[in-house]
């Protein structure tokens, strides 16, 4: 039991802390802007400004997934999971936990070959700043592993305990008045 407590623990930080590098991307990107604009007003160039600026908008995007999930801040609809009894929703919930668990890994194998083969043929970003693709693509298959693994966690989680682990949002709680 103490086993699964500590995994429990890691994995949580984990998904934390996805979710604070997701914040700095976005901080980053604010800077990135910034900084560009002040070039302009001074008569500067900042090469490679908007390149940056959308691999730090990619890397937050995939690196907060996780933690979105956890936090039931992605879209779901629950309109029929509400309606159901709490069988057939345990079921529904497994079949879609399943979909999605299967999904991420197969976008996470495709992935990782992506940025393989842009690490192996040296691609670099059209731009003038001739970036290695395989760095921002890096960021995003980082993300996608962490949200495979949430989405797994989840799966896992509602076989054996019979229920998620995402917060539900108040918006998503029956209303009983």
């Amino acid at each position: 039991m103490e086993l699964f407590r500590g995994v429990r623990t890691i994995l949580d930080a984990i998904y934390k802390a996805a979710g604070v590098v997701a914040a700095l991307c976005l901080v980053a990107i604010l800077v990135l802007i910034v900084l560009q604009m002040l070039a302009r007003w001074t008569g500067l160039v900042f090469i490679g400004a908007t390149d940056y600026a959308g691999y730090a908008m990619a890397a937050a995007s995939f690196l907060a997934f996780a933690y979105a999930l956890n936090h039931g801040a992605h879209i779901r609809v629950s309109i029929v999971l509400n309606t159901v009894s709490k069988p057939v929703r345990r079921w529904l919930e497994i079949w879609c936990f399943g979909i999605g668990t299967a999904v991420m890994w197969y976008f996470v194998w495709y992935g990782q070959r992506f940025v393989y083969w842009s690490w192996k043929f040296n691609e670099v970003s059209q731009g003038q700043d001739a970036t290695p693709l395989w760095i921002p693509q890096s960021a995003m298959l980082i993300g996608a592993v962490i949200l495979a693994i949430a989405l797994t966690d989840h799966l896992l989680h509602l076989i054996v305990r019979g229920e998620h682990r995402i917060r539900n949002h108040v918006v998503e709680q029956d209303y009983e008045g």
